[in-house]
């Protein structure tokens, strides 16, 4: 049976070169973002060179209520994903006091609410049947909360947290939860600002393409949780070492323009 792979957050970055990735490899996908333009022109360009089916719907996982009604957009249309991707996300950087409490609400409202739905809706269709995988991208602030990015650092460690609990409750169901956390990528997700950053200029960001790779082998094939690149997960294990006062200096460090 081929395939169907609902991926949210599809238009751009790591969801794009994840979407021609899984259609190399023969999945049908449904792929889902707000921009309809750049969905229906993602959908050509994989529909000419693949044999692979492409549905493409238009969501803003941003806004209450949406996540229910793209999934059920998803069933009416006779559908039923066999995976499903949680890629879609936002960041805020930034002095949390002078930070947009509109803009924070809608991050966390698509980060992990809207995820939760989905992931809930997806599990409930694919318990019955013994099979599915699930895939949320968490961060590699998931593991290492930074000064300056402190609501985005909290919804990244509720993705991880929830994906690894997940995951052992459903252990022997058939359906697999696995979370992917990237470093630093070159994607429209980055502000000038945090490109600024001593962090952005020790740890340069990386092609999306080669994550979005390690993300694809993850979601057909692996287990468990997955930390993007070495220097990454080296970085993500420094807090079992360091202690926390001096790990929060150097991480403020880190998040301030270089």
């Amino acid at each position: 049976m081929t395939n169907l792979i609902l991926l949210t957050g599809a238009s751009t970055g790591i969801g794009r070169e994840m979407s021609l990735q899984l259609a190399d490899a023969g999945c049908d996908l449904i792929l889902t973002a707000r921009s309809a333009d750049k969905l229906e022109r993602l959908k050509n360009l994989i529909e000419a060179k693949n044999k692979v089916k492409v549905h493409v719907i238009v969501a803003d996982l941003s806004l209450v209520g949406a996540a229910e009604t793209l999934y059920g957009q998803v069933r009416a249309a006779g559908l039923l994903p066999t995976h499903l991707v949680n890629n879609a996300g936002s960041g805020l950087y930034g002095a949390f006091a002078e930070s947009s409490l509109a803009d924070t609400l809608a991050m966390m409202q698509l980060n992990m609410q809207s995820l939760v739905v989905l992931s809930r809706l997806f599990v409930a269709d694919r318990l019955p049947l013994g099979s599915g995988r699930l895939m949320n991208v968490a961060s590699l602030l998931a593991y290492l909360p930074f000064p300056y990015y402190s609501t985005y650092s909290a919804t990244k460690a509720f993705v991880l947290a929830f994906s690894q609990t997940l995951a052992s409750e459903l252990e022997g169901s058939g359906v697999v939860v696995t979370a992917v956390s990237p470093g630093p990528t070159d994607t429209p997700f980055n502000s000038d600002a945090m490109w600024k950053t001593n962090a952005y200029k020790s740890n340069k960001p990386v092609a999306a393409d080669k994550v979005a790779r390690e993300a694809v082998q993850l979601l057909l094939n692996g287990k468990g949780t997955k930390v993007v690149g070495f220097q990454n997960w080296f970085i993500s294990n420094l807090p079992r070492i360091t202690p926390d006062a001096l790990m929060m200096r150097i991480k403020k460090q880190l998040a301030s323009p270089a």
